[in-house]
């Protein structure tokens, strides 16, 4: 049982290396020519195993070290330095390989720590919020991050569906504080006020309370407060895509330029509430310039209406894993910015026909009756 187990632990490279440069000697005859390079098995057993791997590979490099030695006649004290220096080797990569495990279990943590805040930061958002087909897709501009400097929130209200999507300046655990932040006012704000850009104003007075000189956040809040018309506040950001059910997209620009958040102070400017119709069949697009800036290998951004022309559902699910899809293609397959992309959907109403059960009369007869129901055009 105890040689399974060693077996078991034995990694497999290390060990082909060692068998390697046995049978190098073996073949070649050259003795303590070939005996030094049996440290190399330990060595590279330290990358990917455990210090018990690492002293299992020493073990058996010292002992077919010290067989080849006498078989092939080497001086005892040629011998001995080289088995000294393979257990030195032995012991030094067991350490490595110790540090490097505890550096791994300590990323670990990080990792899960991150990934609860970003749940905690970044809500999950459902399929279906309000009267909305919804879908997010959220990339991180660092391999390891699960959290940046773009943020997202979409929540029913009192005052109907409210959502936001903004670019915090810069990266880093700043951006992600003042992320939360931001997502903390709205989310509060949205509950409170009935007025969308009251929701706006108190976003900008946190951040003009927390901020330095330098900091801002763009933004884009929007609202639906009433069947078949959509209100837009653009704070400084991308302007969002319309797509409307008849086709074509068309991008929302804001009629009155505002500054970003948190900049109001020096420019006086405030921004205007745009009040744009919103069918049924009708979807908006709210992304952050991590999507628009990205670049192919000719330096060529990414154009984003046309995908979304071409890549255009009733799905909304489906229209982003399309969009997604092509940017990372169009960037070589890894973002050197967050990116962020919010699609919502209204659904088409249709009357359809719905038999009721019997009013039990004699007859049996029922009695048809028309009732909406939500479909996917």
């Amino acid at each position: 049982m105890a040689a399974l187990r060693i077996l078991n632990v034995l990694p497999v490279l290390p060990v082909l290396i060692v068998a390697g440069v046995v049978l190098g000697d073996l073949v070649g005859g050259a003795g303590s020519t070939w005996l030094p390079m049996l440290a190399a098995g330990p060595a590279l057993a330290a990358t990917t195993n455990g210090p018990r791997g690492v002293l299992y590979v020493g073990l058996l490099a010292g002992a077919l070290g010290a067989m080849l030695g006498t078989w092939d006649g080497v001086p005892d004290r040629e011998l001995a330095a080289v088995l000294s220096a393979l257990a030195a080797v032995t012991l030094a990569s067991g350490l490595a390989s110790a540090l490097r495990g505890r550096r791994e279990r300590v990323l670990d943590a990080v990792r899960s720590v991150a990934e609860t805040a970003q749940h905690a930061l970044l809500v999950p958002v459902p399929a279906t919020v309000g009267p909305f087909q919804v879908a997010v897709r959220y990339s991180a501009a660092a391999a390891e991050a699960r959290i940046g400097g773009d943020l997202y929130a979409l929540i029913p209200t009192p005052y109907g569906v409210r959502l936001i999507v903004g670019d915090v300046r810069g990266k880093g655990l700043p951006a992600v504080g003042t992320a939360a932040l931001v997502l903390g006012v709205f989310r509060e704000a949205a509950y409170d006020e009935p007025d969308l850009l009251a929701v706006v104003d108190r976003i900008e007075r946190s951040l003009a309370r927390n901020l330095g000189p330098d900091d801002f956040v763009t933004a884009v809040v929007a609202g639906y407060p009433r069947t078949g018309h959509l209100e837009v506040v653009n704070c400084g950001h991308a302007p969002p895509l319309l797509v409307r059910a008849s086709g074509g997209v068309v991008a929302v620009e804001p009629t009155h330029p505002a500054p970003p958040l948190g900049l109001r102070a020096l420019t006086g400017h405030t921004p205007d509430l745009h009040v744009l119709p919103f069918a049924d069949g009708d979807q908006l697009l709210l992304y952050t310039d991590g999507v628009t800036e990205a670049r192919d290998r000719g330096r060529a951004f990414y154009p984003l209406d046309e995908g979304l022309a071409r890549h255009a559902s009733d799905e909304p699910s489906r229209t982003l894993d399309a969009l997604h899809e092509e940017l990372l293609d169009h960037v070589g397959g890894r973002l050197h910015d967050d990116a962020a992309l919010l699609l919502i959907r209204k659904p088409t109403v249709r009357e359809v026909v719905v038999p009721e059960p019997s009013l039990g009369g004699a007859t049996g007869c029922e009695v048809p009756a028309t009732r909406p129901t939500a479909r996917s055009a």
